[in-house]
């Protein structure tokens, strides 16, 4: 029983790598490049959220679609002003500006009085909840972000394998140069994958808020997400979610029967072993190139 509540907490933390992930890998797709400001944007949506329910008082199911369409429109906004000019360019470039889109996000909403440099509640209709089965202990914080995860991996799948919108972004994720000759606005692909990937981000934010609180330095979860997307493998949507579920419950079973300091160390040991044993992920591609 104490390891089935290992795993389920291991699962739940797992579901918010996985939505971290899921962003790394959607851009990575589109562009090929990396953006490492994914965790300072679910940061960023987890304020946007706070504020709109603590100081407008706005009611929850008000709150949380309206901080996702927002984080969305950020995203396409950062996409066409800060990214997109640069396009081209060293990979090395982007990442570094991806990087630095981070520190500016972090740095702006710590410079907000009274809210940047405080740790806040974010309150939710759903807190404090139990579910309890004979010995097991599930908090209804837990289960939104196992249902929300799942749902929200359905409904992507179902955009990228029956939607025009997810036809044409797989497409360009494939070959931009072919999807642009075959009529596909590949720029406006782009900035919808941006946008998309805020807004998930957004989601993740507001799901962790409750468990963990609001804060600025919240987003440096990202760093954990990282190994979730190298594990399930960097060209695969399904690969994020695994990859999180598999870093979520390491970190919970290490963190547990491990010495101290053993549960921050285990998800790069899992990273390090994969990229030995298997380099593309559990359901990454291989990709050939002639020379």
């Amino acid at each position: 029983m104490q390891l089935l509540q290992l795993l389920i907490d291991g699962i739940s933390q797992g579901c918010i790598y996985g939505l971290i992930a899921l962003g790394f890998v959607l851009i990575y797709k589109a562009t090929e490049t990396v953006s490492f400001a994914q965790g300072d944007l679910m940061m960023v949506g987890a304020f946007g959220g706070l504020t709109l329910m603590t100081f407008m008082g706005l009611p929850y199911w008000i709150a949380v679609p309206a901080t996702i369409i927002g984080m969305a429109l950020f995203g396409v906004g950062v996409e066409r002003v800060v990214v997109r000019p640069i396009l081209g360019q060293p990979a090395f470039s982007i990442v570094m500006l991806t990087i630095g889109v981070g520190f500016v996000l972090r740095g702006v909403i710590t410079m907000i009085p009274d809210v940047g440099t405080d740790t806040h509640t974010l309150p939710v209709p759903y807190a404090g909840g139990v579910l309890r089965f004979g010995g097991l202990v599930i908090s209804a914080e837990q289960t939104v972000v196992i249902a929300s995860t799942a749902l929200l991996c359905a409904a992507l799948y179902a955009m990228f394998r029956y939607s025009k919108l997810g036809i044409a972004m797989q497409a360009a994720s494939q070959n931009q140069l072919a999807a642009y000759y075959m009529g596909i606005p590949v720029q406006r692909i782009n900035g919808l994958v941006w946008g998309l990937a805020a807004a998930v981000a957004a989601i993740a934010g507001l799901l962790l808020a409750p468990i963990t609180f609001v804060h600025a330095n919240m987003g440096f979860i990202g760093l954990k997400a990282f190994p979730a997307a190298v594990v399930g493998g960097f060209g695969s949507l399904p690969g994020a979610t695994v990859g999180g579920l598999v870093i979520g419950i390491v970190e919970s079973v290490a963190g547990f029967y491990l010495p101290e300091g053993f549960k921050d160390i285990a998800p790069y040991i899992v990273v390090l072993l994969m990229l030995v044993l298997k380099p593309n992920g559990l359901f990454g591609e291989k990709l050939r190139k002639k020379v």
